[in-house]
């Protein structure tokens, strides 16, 4: 009899397993025939979507050879796929890649006479612009976007143009649209951080060769903002910190310039109260200011008639920050690699200069009465009130969480965050503002930077929320994830039934971007496939899926195609992956070269998945 119960419960064990085995093989086979589903559903849309795109009237003409004739075939063989159960976002992930492949020119360097690929911001050839028509401005955001182009040769071109080509080497034009007394390399006309950003690209698609090789010359590119663009006065309170023109900085005009022009006096008196929108807001200004007796008698206080109040920003401090930090982990994977103490030194030593520009950069720059990081003037300008801090919350004051520079377990920063979601602040009605709104000379009617919405600032501000949400906030609340899903849905809507991404909006009613038409000058993908979904990339052969859409505004979406360490990435998640089956069966899964790897029941926890 003891052997007789001994057999059947053996019998039973094994009956379960096999039934067990057998669900669990179903299930899976579910979720593969799903996801061949989705994949070619997406692969769908986005061709029906390329087709509308190219029947739009009045369009730029392409920067280069992809066109309507050749762009869907080129774009399916580079893009990650997107479909969610939002059509707006889907429609809108799509024609951003279409978007962007009208920037895409091939350039000859008239040196080496070597073919390169770069990308344009505004079409054709400004003047403003490099030799080759692409300008630094947005170019970091541009890297952002184009990491995920599954092919890399186009970003590597693009980043040696920069950083060892053309743009390196030969200075910008000094033209009537040259503003500045500092000569520099058209690599550094506008302000970026693009060391950063060729991180971010590394992370994607790693490559130890092309790494070693690019790094001296990130060096040398992060030499150029510490030899002509840092603060020369021992003991001022500025010292060593970053200057910029704000013009410079990719934001025209901005009320941090207009308070301080406003406080001095001498050659910078003609700002009043009363006048000084008469001589710095907006570019008619610059006419009337090449017109009037200053330009005369003090031609070094304004150049082609923009005055020269270099200010100390929590961007262009951040984005040196960004770069430094960069290096140090960039010389830490070579000496990982080379095993070389010069290696590990130069590591050790730009994570030493990171340290010390994050914490003079936070200290001087953070106010603790307004509880946000505010603007100074420069200890070395020539002209103007020196050391001034202008009392004006604008969303470069959310630049350090971009980079994570706030140190872990300083809390006091946190207080910044409450103005992205206030009136008071920088929420209204149709998208962020780029001043707070309940400053006296906020204005979003002017071309200009106190007021007016720019895509340049949302990518920069919906990345920094979505950093502060996934390293700093220890408990994240869904009304948290609303408002990351709020900012990144109006900058969705914003993009019109005609779909169109432009230089700017107005917050409190505009219903679409106005400016040139398809703009180069902010991101999308990345905004998605990292702030929003919350992929994340890493050196090391895993990365970090912790998605920030909250579970109730979409019923399900698909990610995939994605190129990432020489492997395939498919995600898909699902509310109800059954519709004959009650009750809560969300589901994320993960395919790694249509393999499933990992899965989980929750949208928002986070999973680590490691390549094999």
């Amino acid at each position: 009899m003891e052997n007789y119960n001994k057999l059947k419960y053996k019998f039973l064990f094994l009956f379960f397993a096999v039934v067990c085995s057998s669900a669990c093989s179903n299930k899976e086979a579910n979720y593969n025939k799903e996801l061949a589903r989705l994949k070619n559903e997406a692969k769908q849309t986005f061709s029906e979507d390329v087709h509308e795109f190219n029947s739009y009237k009045h369009r730029p003409n392409s920067d280069g050879i992809y066109n309507q004739t050749n762009v869907e075939e080129f774009l399916k063989d580079q893009i990650p796929y997107f479909l969610s159960s939002n059509e707006d976002f889907t429609e809108v992930f799509n024609y951003r890649w279409w978007m962007m492949s009208k920037h895409l020119r091939a350039w000859t360097d008239p040196n080496t006479n070597k073919d390169i690929w770069v990308f344009t911001e505004f079409y054709g050839w400004p003047g403003h612009g490099s030799m080759s028509g692409a300008i630094p401005c947005p170019a970091a955001h541009q890297f952002y976007d184009l990491r995920w182009f599954r092919d890399p040769q186009y970003l590597r071109s693009y980043v040696e143009f920069y950083m060892s080509g053309y743009a390196s080497k030969h200075n910008q034009r000094e033209n009537r649209a040259f503003h500045s007394n500092i000569s520099r390399p058209e690599s550094h006309h506008y302000s970026s951080w693009m060391v950063d950003a060729t991180e971010a690209f590394l992370k994607v698609h790693p490559n130890k060769e092309w790494r070693n090789g690019i790094l001296p010359y990130l060096e040398q590119h992060q030499d150029v903002w510490d030899d002509k663009f840092t603060v020369k006065k021992p003991g001022a309170k500025t010292d060593n910190l970053y200057k910029i023109l704000d013009l410079y900085d990719g934001m025209e005009f901005t009320i941090s310039a207009s308070l301080p022009l406003i406080a001095s006096d001498g050659p910078y008196a003609i700002y009043t109260e009363k006048d000084w929108r008469k001589y710095y807001l907006g570019w008619g200004a610059i006419d009337r200011l090449r017109a009037s007796d200053l330009n005369k008698t003090h031609p070094e206080a304004i150049v082609n008639g923009y005055p020269m109040m270099y200010l100390v920003r929590p961007s262009i401090n951040s984005y040196c920050y960004g770069n430094l930090k960069s290096l140090g982990n960039l010389y830490a994977l070579k000496f990982k690699q080379s095993g070389l103490e010069q290696d590990n030194m130069r590591s050790q030593g730009y994570l030493t200069r990171a340290r010390k520009l994050q914490k003079k950069a936070l200290s001087t720059m953070w106010n603790n009465e307004d509880h946000f990081f505010n603007s100074y003037t420069a200890a070395d300008n020539s002209f103007g009130v020196k050391d001034w801090e202008s009392r004006v919350r604008e969303s470069v004051g959310f630049t350090p969480w971009y980079f994570n520079m706030i140190p872990e377990g300083e809390s006091k920063y946190d207080e910044a965050w409450k103005m992205l979601s206030s009136p008071k602040g920088f929420n209204n009605t149709q998208g962020m503002t780029t001043a707070e709104r309940q400053h006296p000379l906020y204005n979003e009617k002017a071309y200009a930077w106190n007021g007016r919405g720019w895509p340049f600032q949302n990518s920069v501000v919906n990345k920094a929320y979505a950093n502060y949400l996934k390293n700093y906030k220890k408990d994240v609340s869904k009304a948290d994830k609303e408002l990351l899903y709020n900012l990144v849905e109006k900058l969705v809507n914003m993009h019109g039934k005609e779909r169109n991404i432009g230089e700017y909006y107005m917050p409190s009613d505009g219903e679409q971007f106005g400016g040139c038409k398809d703009y180069f000058h902010s991101t999308f993908p990345d905004m998605l496939i990292e702030d929003l979904l919350g992929f994340t990339a890493s050196h090391e052969t895993e990365f970090i899926l912790q998605p920030l859409l909250p579970e109730d505004k979409w019923d399900y979406f698909y990610l995939g195609n994605i190129r990432y360490h020489n492997h395939d990435v498919d995600i898909v998640w699902k509310k109800d992956w059954d519709a004959d089956e009650e009750g809560n069966q969300s589901q994320l899964c993960v395919w790694v070269d249509d393999q499933l790897v990992a899965k989980q029941n929750s949208l928002n926890d986070k999973l680590t998945v490691e390549l094999h």
